[in-house]
């Protein structure tokens, strides 16, 4: 097995948290100190300054620290290069998604997944788009679903399903019998946002600037990182936002809250995002061919 110590180090010099990285690892802040500590025995050399409640890379430690992610990305290389080799559908599968996949599209493609194939675990962790990519950049996840552009050209995307984004807003609203809202129409309507690095925040703004307005010309009252906040903040009547219609399902059918199209219309693909040159397990493989339809329905 590979030094546990490494795998601590990274997770800590990553986090810049003792208490995070424990979390993270599923240790006490005690134990994760011990094993630091051991590791800077093991070199003769402090890896971290710890002043003023911060920790920070020594250079020794970023030196470490490079070589640390380095080692860690071939030895997960390694297991699935032989779990490949027995055909090993079975083990664990690191997945991330953004939020809006992760609550309202990704529960449906598990379960027939897991169906066909019991033996796999699924780890899963939750971001925004951007936190997303960088777990598939710093190797921590092995695939990504995200709703929102992937700038980074080292990474291969791959689109599975399409969503549309829509104004939603309380029933009697001013603009609730619209039959589609142009950008202009939004202008001093108070708006709910996601926060900075959400896929729907970005693809939202692409699509208005391209018609000829920024972020300054919308009244944000308000920035929520979750599309279940940002929907109880709509039903108090704080607000009105943009948001994916796969989220709305359940509030349509009540009657809680109403959605009406965007003028012009807003489309955007959930997609796949994992490393081009890094080795995809069995599971990773089957997961993607479930989700573009190869999978039993």
């Amino acid at each position: 097995m590979i030094d546990r110590r490494l795998q601590v180090f990274h997770a800590v010099a990553e986090l810049k948290s003792f208490t995070r990285a424990g979390q993270r690892l599923h240790m006490t802040q005690p134990a994760v100190t011990f094993q630091i500590r051991q590791l800077e025995e093991h070199f003769n050399t402090r890896l971290f300054d710890r002043e003023h409640n911060r920790i920070e890379l020594t250079a020794a430690g970023r030196r470490v620290d490079e070589y640390a992610g380095r080692i860690l990305a071939l030895y997960s290389e390694m297991e699935g290069a032989l779990r490949e080799l027995t055909d090993d559908m079975a083990g664990t599968l690191m997945l991330g998604a953004s939020m809006t996949i992760a609550d309202y599209d990704l529960p449906r493609l598990l379960v027939r997944f897991k169906r066909q194939f019991p033996e796999v675990n699924i780890n899963l962790l939750m971001s925004n788009t951007d936190g997303i990519v960088q777990m598939v950049v710093e190797n921590r996840i092995d695939l990504g679903l995200v709703e929102g552009p992937v700038h980074n050209r080292s990474l291969a995307v791959r689109r599975y399903d399409v969503d549309r984004l829509v104004v939603a807003l309380p029933p009697g609203h001013a603009l609730a019998d619209e039959p589609r809202i142009p950008f202009k129409a939004l202008r001093g309507v108070p708006l709910i946002f996601r926060e900075e690095g959400s896929g729907t925040r970005e693809v939202f703004l692409d699509h208005a600037h391209a018609a000829g307005f920024g972020l300054d010309d919308f009244d944000v009252v308000m920035e929520l990182g979750s599309p279940e906040a940002i929907k109880g903040a709509v039903g108090a009547g704080l607000g009105i936002t943009i948001i994916s219609i796969a989220t709305l399902r359940k509030e349509i059918e009540l009657g809680s809250l109403l959605a009406v199209d965007l003028d012009p219309p807003i489309e955007r693909p959930f997609s796949f995002v994992h490393q081009k040159q890094k080795f995809r397990v069995p599971a990773v493989e089957e997961l993607l061919r479930f989700a573009t339809g190869g999978g039993n329905a």
